[in-house]
């Protein structure tokens, strides 16, 4: 079993570094960041298409990805941990979150994609959204084990 985030950009130190190290630290479950960046300018598009191969070359090839997309379904907590549950037991674990450049993904991306996840209407930060992703998987392990951490 293996969780991996895979983003586009590198992360600096700073707050947003420290709550996701913060929240990444705290996972029960193995998990490792792959981080791709291109350095040539390139128009959107074929930028976005550059992003999708980077990305698409760091993902486990036998994972589930889920695509953080702003047009992806959004979950309450709860039901993020259920549906990651589900995911976890079919895919044996091996879950890949991808997170996009500042266009979004490239069409190969989607199309390897087995969901779409929106963290809702707003738009973060990229790397803010890695310290969301991490404590979302962090609460998520507590909605499964009971843990207080998450409280109704």
């Amino acid at each position: 079993m293996q969780i991996t985030l895979a983003a586009v950009g590198r992360m600096k130190s700073g707050p947003e570094k420290d709550l996701f190290d913060h929240y990444a630290a705290r996972l029960r479950w193995p998990f490792v960041i792959r981080e791709v960046e291109e350095k040539k300018k390139l128009p959107p598009n074929q930028l976005k298409d550059r992003e999708a191969e980077l990305l698409l070359g760091v993902i486990p090839d036998n994972a589930f990805v889920v695509a953080l997309d702003e047009h992806g379904k959004e979950y309450g907590s709860i039901e993020f941990s259920q549906k990651l549950e589900g995911w976890i037991d079919q895919y044996a674990g091996n879950i890949a979150f991808v997170i996009g450049g500042a266009d979004g993904h490239g069409p190969a991306l989607k199309s390897r994609a087995n969901t779409l996840w929106s963290l809702g209407k707003a738009t973060w930060p990229h790397m803010l959204v890695r310290a969301l992703i991490a404590e979302q998987l962090f609460r998520a392990h507590a909605i499964q084990t009971n843990h207080p951490y998450h409280r109704e």
